[in-house]
């Protein structure tokens, strides 16, 4: 499964380009000129042909393959998930909590992060819906997908059922904008608002399930290339599909609203790519994909940490003022990419810590092993 590995791969270098692409704020570069903001918002674009949705697609796939090659009850199955998915979320929740600090006190604004910490519904927050960081509500909605997934197990005999979700986005969309519209209190919102996602994306369950069912009965190869360029074509379409959001951000300096067919465009992307690679899975893949591929949830979790110390040497050292636009990003990317990747390396030879990415065991349970 290497043309799988290269997915996982693809998938960590789009994440990490996406959240390379934004000023300090978060935007798209809100006090530039349309002229300055055209690469920063066209890279974004780019790496959004991959994103958290395809880190759903694949880990849903691959809870599909092991069910179906194991059968374990639901209990023993969600009791392992939640020992590799929340284990090493309540760690990273508690690190990123106060590694904001660090940031906010080189912008000034640590007054505002450390009164977020002393009430108790903000750390409610970041454990449930993982608000403590913009990525960390990845593990536990991908967690509750897994719940799931007795439901999703249909698809992987009933492929046809991976197109229900065109259904499932289709009522979160609508739903959540009537949510947006009515007057509740914010973290009571964020809560609805959450459920929905999650009753939304298990139609990605539908389509890893159905996906792994083709894959599964075998794929000629000669049906294989067929399914390739299909892939190729409508990922090409979801994206001239965007083409309306982004160019709302390259106008305005500020993130739009998905809410038409730019909304399906991205939604749907993960499925394009995914047939991709898919249907290229005779061709000549290098090992190398697997060898970095174990390492690309550990560049999910630690990305936004070295991103946010780049910045800080930015702005410190005032070589913001100096750089356009399209040069933070360019050079962010080229430092956080790396990085990202070196420190997962790291982590995973540490054996105290290569858990928290999950590479290892975590060490109560080494020590509760006999001898």
């Amino acid at each position: 499964m290497v043309w799988f590995d290269a997915n996982r791969v693809f998938a960590a270098l789009g994440v990490v380009l996406i959240h390379s692409t934004t000023d300090f704020g978060g935007k798209p570069f809100e006090h530039a000129t349309p002229g300055e903001r055209f690469i920063p918002v066209f890279l974004r674009s780019i790496g959004e042909f991959s994103g958290s949705e395809m880190f759903f697609l694949f880990s849903l796939f691959l809870m599909a393959l092991r069910v179906d090659r194991k059968m374990p009850r639901y209990r023993e199955t969600i009791s392992t998930q939640a020992q590799r998915l929340l284990v090493p979320f309540a760690f990273w929740v508690v690190f990123y909590a106060f590694f904001r600090l660090i940031k906010a006190d080189a912008f000034n604004y640590s007054d505002y992060i450390l009164d977020q910490l002393t009430v108790p519904s903000n750390w409610v927050g970041y454990f449930l819906l993982g608000k403590v960081q913009y990525h960390m509500h990845f593990l536990p909605t991908l967690f509750a997908l897994f719940l799931f997934y007795p439901l999703m197990r249909g698809a992987t005999r009933y492929p046809i059922l991976g197109l229900t979700l065109f259904v499932t986005l289709g009522i979160m969309n609508n739903t959540q904008a009537f949510v947006w519209g009515l007057d509740l209190d914010p973290q009571i919102r964020d809560y609805v608002i959450r459920a929905l996602k999650i009753f939304g994306y298990v139609g990605y369950g539908f389509a890893a399930f159905a996906l792994y069912g083709l894959w599964k009965d075998g794929i000629p190869r000669g049906e294989s290339r067929l399914l390739r360029r299909g892939g190729l074509y409508f990922a090409a379409l979801a994206y001239v599909a965007t083409i309306p959001f982004f160019a709302v951000a390259w106008e305005t300096g500020n993130w739009g609203i998905r809410s038409g067919w730019d909304f399906y465009g991205h939604f749907l992307m993960p499925i394009c790519v995914f047939l991709v690679f898919l249907g290229g899975q005779y061709l000549d893949w290098s090992p190398q994909w697997s060898k970095w591929a174990k390492y690309t949830f550990g560049v999910y979790l630690v990305h936004p940490a070295i991103i946010d110390l780049y910045d800080i040497l930015l702005f410190k050292t005032g070589l913001y003022e100096h750089l356009s636009p399209a040069m933070i990003v360019v050079s962010r990317y080229a430092v956080a990419l790396p990085c990202s990747f070196w420190f997962a390396v790291a982590l995973s030879k540490i054996s105290l810590l290569a858990w928290t990415i999950g590479l290892g065991p975590t060490p109560w349970a080494k020590r509760s092993v006999p001898g």
